[in-house]
C-alpha cells in the first residue's frame, strides 16, 4: 500500500526542529511528489503560544507569539506549485480541552476557522481541514467538539472534507516524555469498537475520514484492530485511512526513523484490511532524504524499492 499523504509538523514541540527555509521545503515537496504523495496535512496551526501563521485572533486572545514567517502561506504556495492538496490543521491550545473545557477549545477554533478561510481559502490547493485535537477514547465532550468544528469547517468552505487522526489506546500508548515503552492497562478490542462506534455515530456527516495512528499497538494486533476500524468506519460512512507512523516507538530514544520492515508490515496490514488511504507522520523528519536524521534518507530509498514491487 502506497503512502499518498503526510503531515507537516512545523511546531515541532516533541521532535527536533529542522530550521528549514523556503528552499528546503520546496525541495522536500519535490521528494514527496517523487514517491506519490499528493496531499499534505498541517498537523496544527498553533500549539500553546507558538504559531505557523500571524493569527490576529490568537495573538490577541491567547497572547501567542507572532511568527517571523507565514508558514501556512508558504505551504499553500508550495502545494499550489507541486499540484498537491493541503489540509489546514486547527489550533491546539494545549490547555483548554486538556483540562476538560471543551467548549473554550471549540470557541477559539471557530474564530480561527473563519480567519483562515478568509485569508487563505482562495488557494487552489486548500482542499480540506484537519481537526487537530487527538484522542484515543470517548473522552469528555470529544464527540461534541469534533461535530461542531467539523460542521463549521464544512459550512464555511462549501463542504471541503475533514479528517481526524486518533490513536488506539494500546500497550505502547505512553507519553512521549515517559521513560517507559509500554503499559499494562491497554484498551481491549471490544471496548475500542464500542467507544469508536459511539464517536463515529456522533460525527458522521461532519467528519469525512479517520486515520488511526498505527504505532500504539503491538504488531501482532494490527490485523484485528484494523479489521474493526474498517468495519465501524464503513458502518457510519466514514473513510478509513491509516496514519502509518514512520518513526519507531520501540526504542528508548524518542524518536528515530522506523525500521523499514516494521513500516512495511503496517502498510501491508492496512492493505489487507481494505483501508482507503495511507498517510504518514511524518515525511520530513523520518523519511526525507534531507532530514536531520541520516536514517531517514535510507528509509526513503527502501520505501522507493518497495513501491516498485506494487
Amino acid at each position: 500500500m502506497k503512502i499518498t499523504g503526510t503531515f507537516l509538523d512545523e511546531i515541532s514541540h516533541d521532535i527536533p526542529h529542522q530550521n528549514w527555509g523556503r528552499a528546503e521545503w520546496d525541495a522536500d515537496f519535490s521528494h514527496m511528489k517523487a514517491i506519490g504523495i499528493d496531499t499534505v496535512f498541517l498537523i496544527r496551526s498553533g500549539f500553546q503560544r507558538w504559531l505557523t501563521y500571524p493569527s490576529k485572533v490568537l495573538m490577541k486572545e491567547e497572547s501567542c507569539y507572532e511568527p517571523p514567517v507565514d508558514l501556512v502561506k508558504m505551504f499553500l504556495e508550495l502545494a499550489d506549485k507541486h499540484h498537491m492538496k493541503f489540509y489546514f490543521g486547527l489550533y491546539d491550545s494545549g490547555k483548554y480541552w486538556w483540562k476538560g473545557d471543551f467548549q473554550k477549545e471549540v470557541d477559539i477554533n471557530l474564530k480561527v476557522i473563519d480567519e483562515v478561510w478568509k485569508t487563505y481559502g482562495h488557494h487552489k490547493s486548500f482542499q480540506g481541514w484537519y481537526l487537530t485535537q487527538e484522542v484515543s477514547r470517548r473522552t469528555g465532550k470529544v464527540i461534541d467538539l469534533y461535530a461542531k468544528l467539523g460542521k463549521h469547517c464544512k459550512d464555511i468552505s462549501g463542504g471541503l472534507p475533514t479528517l481526524i487522526s486518533p490513536w488506539i489506546d494500546g500497550k505502547k500508548a505512553v507519553m512521549a516524555a515517559s521513560g517507559s515503552l509500554s503499559k499494562e492497562d491497554a484498551v481491549s478490542l471490544k471496548q475500542h469498537e464500542a467507544e469508536w462506534s459511539e464517536i463515529f455515530d456522533g460525527i458522521k456527516g461532519v467528519v469525512d475520514a479517520c486515520a488511526f495512528q498505527d504505532g500504539h499497538i503491538e504488531f501482532y494486533e494490527l490485523p484485528d484492530f484494523f479489521a474493526v476500524n474498517k468495519m465501524i468506519a464503513d458502518k457510519y460512512g466514514i473513510q478509513c485511512w491509516t496514519n502509518a507512523e514512520s518513526f519507531d516507538r520501540d526504542m528508548p530514544i524518542k524518536f528515530f526513523p522506523i525500521k523499514f520492515e516494521k513500516l512495511r508490515m503496517k502498510l501491508e496490514a492496512a492493505r489487507k484490511a481494505g483501508y482507503d488511504k495511507a498517510i504518514t507522520f511524518e515525511f520530513s523528519h523520518f523519511m526525507s532524504p534531507q532530514s536531520a536524521y541520516l536514517q531517514a534518507g535510507h528509509l526513503y530509498n527502501r520505501y522507493k524499492e518497495y513501491i516498485k514491487t506494487l
